[in-house]
């Protein structure tokens, strides 16, 4: 890779460059789940690497979850604010407030590794990871009680963890004595540093086969994105419409909280203005400016044809209003810790309106809203553990062409988060699984289907502080678009008494349990187009599959 000054706009080597920086992103991504300890990181992938540029800028995402990386560039601009004239070589750089730090919520900790070449610095290698425990009002780090971010766990602003290669002791004793899982951290912070060390030494080898052009080239990388979404926006007609999703619950009690956004096309650039929004609420459902910039990247990354580049280049033709003091950018010390997945959904689901309006063909329709909870206590041997209800993901809505995927995790990771096997689960955990088998009639109906979700049964055999999620089991989430319907809405009951008796939870809250059973049933996700187009062969397959009932079949298609 000589002369590059000449060939820094040649597409073939820009797309070359991106693929290899995609990749350093993933290899990161397989030293974490084959190092870390928790079993959210080694089963489930609940964390995410990326790459950023010596500016700020996220420049490869390729592994992980999207709400995620999407924001990931304020984590990168609050180190160089906090750090500049102070990044040396061999530091590293530890971070989760998001209000102080650019970050997602507080659970989410992110590794932040400069890469010098020749003295110079010129990228970051980047983990964010969801921790099991950091501290607060609730085990699992989900305190559906809280009312203020004190009440979530400890904050980080931008912290050097590492410096010139030797880790502060003081700062990592710290963070050990902040969690209920100290053994559980000690690895995974280990495995955060381990990963991002090969990201680190990769990136240098690319870009020291860049050699003084690496500058150029990563620049280059970015604008070909800007370039290449600019093409794709340009596609849709001029206008402006209105989308509007969210909850009707502050976690407290029920009350309507919209998220509502104006989406204005110009020529080959997108304004979203969610002017109009909820203020902030009592509960744990609002977002940080990071979180929401991520929510709308992942609309439109879902929305646009695949082949586009996504770094934060794709996005500079798209302006974001969101309103201080809002849900969509909530004001210190309003709580967080949900809003990865609410009111992250909810923005999704909004812009997905909009665009759907734009550009009917190429809608999609909405995924049901998740329904379940996390259980944490200590096992047999007295260790603490926690253990998410993820085997209760909801079902995906469809698109054109395809059905919706019947189980995918939340909505937010776009099938990110991998499900741990029942197996795994009854092994690491006091738990036994009694049953996860899709739902009857619970797709949301249409030429494609949408996803049904599951029906979910699980024994805790020891007493557990059990925190409730339970978003998609008020009212229909999963919508449908195009003519095609919603998905079933879900419910989340809980039984002491060994099935007999059944006692339904309230959506949100934290509460102490006897060991018991959870039986869930996950929301269906929404259908694209007229059901009355739908094949008759892809509805015997259905009823075949026991995904609808002959009796639903015959009313409904």
């Amino acid at each position: 890779m000589t002369h590059l000054r000449q060939t820094a706009t040649d597409p073939i080597l820009l797309a070359i460059v991106q693929k290899q920086l995609d990749h350093v992103s993933r290899q990161m991504g397989w030293v974490m789940t084959r190092t870390a300890r928790s079993p959210i990181f080694s089963q489930s992938h609940d964390f995410s690497c990326f790459v950023g540029s010596r500016h700020g800028d996220v420049i490869a995402q390729a592994d992980g979850i999207p709400i995620h990386t999407g924001g990931g560039g304020f984590a990168i601009r609050a180190v160089l604010r906090d750090f500049a004239g102070r990044i040396g070589e061999g530091d590293v750089f530890l971070l989760s407030d998001p209000y102080a730090a650019g970050g997602n919520h507080l659970p989410d900790w992110t590794i932040i590794r400069p890469v010098h070449v020749c003295g110079n610095l010129l990228a970051f290698a980047c983990n964010r990871a969801h921790q099991s425990d950091i501290g607060g009002g609730a085990a699992g780090t989900y305190n559906a009680a809280a009312t203020e971010i004190f009440h979530e766990g400890i904050r980080l602003p931008v912290l050097k963890l590492v410096e010139g290669g030797v880790v502060r002791d003081d700062l990592w004793r710290l963070l050990l004595l902040n969690t209920r899982c100290p053994d559980l951290m000690e690895g995974d912070l280990a495995a955060m540093l381990g990963s991002t060390r090969i990201g680190a030494e990769r990136l240098a080898e690319l870009l020291e086969k860049l050699a003084g052009d690496a500058a150029t080239v990563l620049d280059a990388v970015l604008s070909h994105a800007d370039r290449s979404m600019r093409s794709a926006v340009a596609s849709l007609p001029d206008g402006e419409w209105e989308g509007q999703d969210g909850s009707d619950t502050d976690c407290f009690e029920e009350r309507e909280v919209p998220v509502v956004v104006r989406m204005t096309k110009r020529g080959d650039t997108l304004r979203f203005d969610f002017t109009g929004s909820s203020p902030q609420i009592r509960g744990f459902k609002n977002s940080s400016l990071a979180n929401t910039h991520s929510a709308v990247y992942m609309a439109l990354s879902s929305f646009f044809d695949p082949a586009i580049p996504r770094n934060e280049g794709t996005y500079r033709c798209v302006e974001i209003v969101a309103p201080e003091g809002t849900v969509v950018n909530a004001l210190p010390p309003a709580p967080m810790t949900m809003n990865t997945v609410y009111p992250a959904a909810d923005i999704v689901h909004a812009c997905w309106k909009t665009l759907a309006q734009a550009a009917p063909a190429q809608a999609c329709a909405g995924w049901g809203k998740t329904g379940y909870g996390l259980s944490s206590g200590r096992d047999r041997r007295g260790r603490v553990f926690v253990m998410y209800h993820w085997g209760a993901s909801p079902g995906a809505g469809a698109v054109e062409g395809r059905d919706g995927f019947g189980c995918m995790g939340q909505f937010t990771t776009l099938g990110g988060l991998s499900l741990p096997n029942v197996e795994t689960s009854e092994a690491q955990f006091p738990v036994r699984i009694l049953k996860q088998e899709f739902r009857t009639d619970a797709a949301g109906p249409g030429e494609y289907r949408g996803g049904p979700g599951v029906h979910y049964e699980a024994e805790i055999l020891v007493p557990t502080e059990h925190s409730i999620r339970g978003e998609g089991t008020g009212r229909p989430s999963g919508f449908g678009v195009n003519g095609g319907g919603f998905g079933a809405v879900g419910s989340f009951e809980t039984s002491e008494d060994g099935g007999h008796t059944w006692r339904r939870l309230p959506r949100y809250g934290v509460e102490q349990a006897r060991p018991m059973r959870v039986r869930i049933l996950s929301a269906g996700g929404g259908g694209w187009g007229d059901p009355a187009r739908r094949s008759r062969d892809a509805v015997q397959r259905d009823i075949d599959d026991g995904i609808i009932s002959p009796g639903y079949a015959q009313k409904t298609y």
